[in-house]
């Protein structure tokens, strides 16, 4: 059999997958307004306070609304609060949209605010960190909320954008009150089932094969003009397998894919059937390392943990070719940064950018300095479905760390069961990603920079990295004013977690998209789609 034949014969049988799995996943409407769309990885819950997590948190936002909301460009707009304002440096006071009713039909008052706000704020919510220094939520009458910070707040609205808004009775009927615990497995009534107040209900979630949501009729983002689509109903449908994924794109079996293969971009933007968007994301990937634990979970080194040592997290960081990951893995859709924050939140400052050089024999240096002459054995842990290229960049680090004799094991799994494993503290050395709709610094340097409290501040400082300096500068810029010497605060903080190398920054992701053609969609730098906004053809 020629090869020609050889690859004849596997594009049919790619085919022939697609099929399958349209024919597994259930009969797909073929009315023009249904939109379906897929990515690699699946809808993890339907609680939208438990898993803070970029896909999961898209689903949710077209089922659940905010007080605020983001517009096409990312500006904070008006959502379940019609208007706001300060009433003084603590205080805050939100006017709630009237007529706005739940799923269920049940009217949204300001008890349904207070309620989610002390949910989001909860020792299992996800959310904590952004709720914890909002405050305490209180009603003034039906449509009428305070909201009193505890110190003032330069970045409140920033938070109150990602707070949802649940229904009270629904909740406590369905015994919902506690968020669900992600990272234990449990589940309840609230992640499988939904009522919210946004443009979509869901209507069923099947876990790995589909998760279908239904335009909901009476939202009052459409009278508002906020609903310029002409989709009715949406299909999500996680497809692992890239090319299967991007076969039924080609072949009109779904309308959009949130991730496709880097590799195939080229030919795809040659294809007549499929039109490639294009934009930056706000978010930075890096690795991370347990810098708490005194012996390592997943190592060869015994009775101490290397990654407290500055000299080996500098001799890892040295040993990454970031322009061969540029080039060569990312196909040049990133960024390289030596920076934690992205350009635009505030606080940052291209003096963060620099990266430490790509140097092996420094990095050889430095671990014979630290008593590691013959290196050691990690485990390095990867999700193989979340981050653009996510294994294939791990497996490029892990042949770069061989080559200065940190044997490197790449375990690369879902983003269910990674998520689960990091917040489990269940790894020694990883590789993550944060960011979003970032408008200031501390959505940044407060989650993953500052020392674990338990209250939200440093609840996705994984490693557990420590460091009185950076807390000092993170805690006074929470709560500074002035916009010069809160950005001199920020900017501090990120460079000493830059020197110190508790986090080794890799680059920011370039996002393109793929669409049936003839589609219009709106490409915003949090990488997230708003089914309200798609125009099918």
């Amino acid at each position: 059999m020629t090869r020609m034949n050889r690859m004849r014969l596997s594009m049919r049988y790619i085919v022939g997958i697609t099929l399958a799995c349209v024919a597994f996943i259930g009969t797909v409407s073929v009315h023009a307004t249904v939109f379906r769309w897929s990515s690699q990885g699946d809808y993890l819950t339907a609680d939208p306070h438990a898993q803070n997590e970029g896909l999961n948190n898209l689903i949710n936002d077209h089922v659940y609304e905010h007080l605020t909301a983001r517009g096409k460009k990312l500006e904070i707009v008006p959502a379940l609060a019609e208007s706001w304002t300060k009433v003084n440096d603590l205080t805050w006071r939100f006017k709630l949209r009237q007529g706005v009713k739940f799923h269920d039909g049940t009217p949204f008052t300001a008890d349904d605010v207070v309620f989610s706000f002390d949910r989001s704020q909860s020792a299992t919510s996800n959310f904590k960190v952004f709720a914890a220094p909002l405050g305490k939520a209180s009603k003034v009458d039906d449509y009428t909320v305070d909201i009193v910070t505890p110190r003032p707040h330069p970045a409140f609205l920033a938070n109150v954008t990602v707070i949802s808004i649940m229904n009270r009775k629904w909740t406590e009927a369905n015994k919902s009150v506690i968020v669900q615990d992600y990272k234990t497995g449990l589940e309840t009534y609230a992640s499988r089932n939904a009522n919210g107040t946004g443009p979509f209900k869901l209507i069923s979630r099947q876990a790995e094969v589909k998760t279908v949501l239904q335009k909901n009729p009476d939202w009052w983002g459409i009278k508002a003009g906020n609903f310029d689509g002409n989709v009715t109903g949406m299909q999500y449908l996680p497809i692992k397998s890239d090319a299967t994924r991007m076969s039924a794109l080609i072949t009109g079996e779904i309308d959009f894919v949130l991730d496709p293969p880097l590799q195939d971009i080229p030919r795809l933007k040659r294809e007549a059937r499929v039109k490639i968007i294009e934009g930056p994301e706000n978010r930075v990937i890096f690795l991370g390392m347990d810098q708490d634990r005194n012996e390592l979970l997943y190592s060869s080194v015994k009775g101490k943990n290397p990654f407290k040592d500055i000299r080996v997290r500098q001799a890892i960081y040295h040993a990454i070719d970031i322009e061969a990951i540029r080039t060569q893995v990312m196909r040049g859709f990133s960024v390289p940064t030596g920076s934690i924050m992205v350009p635009a939140s505030f606080g940052y400052r291209n003096e963060t950018e620099g990266r430490l050089a790509f140097d092996a024999e420094r990095s050889r240096k430095l671990l014979r300095e630290a008593g590691y002459p013959q290196g050691f054995e990690i485990t390095l842990d990867c999700p193989n479905n979340r981050y653009v290229n996510d294994e294939r960049i791990c497996t490029a680090i892990a042949a770069m760390l061989e080559r200065i004799g940190i044997r490197t094991r790449v375990s690369a799994m879902g983003r269910a069961q990674f998520f689960q494993k990091l917040e489990r503290r269940d790894a020694s050395f990883f590789l993550y990603g944060w960011g979003g709709a970032p408008s200031d610094g501390t959505t940044f340097l407060t989650p993953l920079a500052h020392s674990y409290d338990g209250k939200g501040r440093g609840d996705f400082n994984m490693g557990r990295f420590s460091d009185a300096e950076v807390d000092r500068a993170i805690d006074q810029a929470s709560g500074e004013m002035d916009d010069a010497k809160r950005e001199g605060l920020l900017s501090s903080a990120a460079r000493r977690v830059r020197d110190q190398a508790y986090l080794i920054p890799l680059h920011r992701q370039i996002i393109p998209w793929a669409a049936r053609a003839g589609m219009t969609v709106v490409h915003r730098a949090d990488n997230v789609l708003r089914a309200e906004w798609v125009v099918l053809p």
